[in-house]
């Protein structure tokens, strides 16, 4: 009879155990089973440079849904993000993707607008501005250097 509890409080800590596995791996890998609440909007940027799928979208820094998804259309990047219900987006805002720290994950902020029209659900965001592209900042001024060094 001992024996039988030692198996089953056993076999209670490691089924305590995998669910426990179970549900970090889902939280912390953003895992979703059905369509988050919120609506949908539309963003079209140049580039996206390194942005991904669930990254956060902000707004005066604070978290208002994240990307849903990024595709090619007519060689632009169409993103797609998911807005949680309650917040109003004016058809004048603008989009644009920042970098969280130096070299940290990317991220889309959003800045508000004053019109009083609103962004509907499935509507587009119009104004957008791609990341700051480092590499090419840091390629213009050294070859901006070289050529004033060259021309003297």
């Amino acid at each position: 009879m001992e024996r039988k509890w030692l198996e089953l409080s056993v076999g209670l800590f490691l089924l305590t155990g995998v669910v426990c596995l179970a549900y970090l791996s889902i939280n912390l890998g953003r895992i979703q089973f059905w369509s988050p609440p919120g609506y949908s909007v539309r963003a079209t940027f140049s580039s996206v440079g390194g942005l991904k799928a669930n990254a956060d979208v902000t707004m005066a820094g604070v978290n208002i849904g994240q990307v849903e998804n990024i595709r090619l259309q007519e060689g632009r990047a169409q993103v797609i993000l998911r807005i949680q219900d309650g917040v109003v987006l004016e058809d004048d805002v603008i989009a644009s993707i920042k970098t969280k720290g130096l070299i940290g994950d990317k991220y889309i902020s959003v800045s508000p607008g004053a019109s009083d029209q609103t962004i509907k659900p499935g509507g587009a965001i119009q104004d957008t501005q791609p990341p700051l592209d480092i590499e090419n900042l840091l390629g213009k001024f050294v070859f901006g250097n070289l050529e004033k060094t060259q021309k003297q």
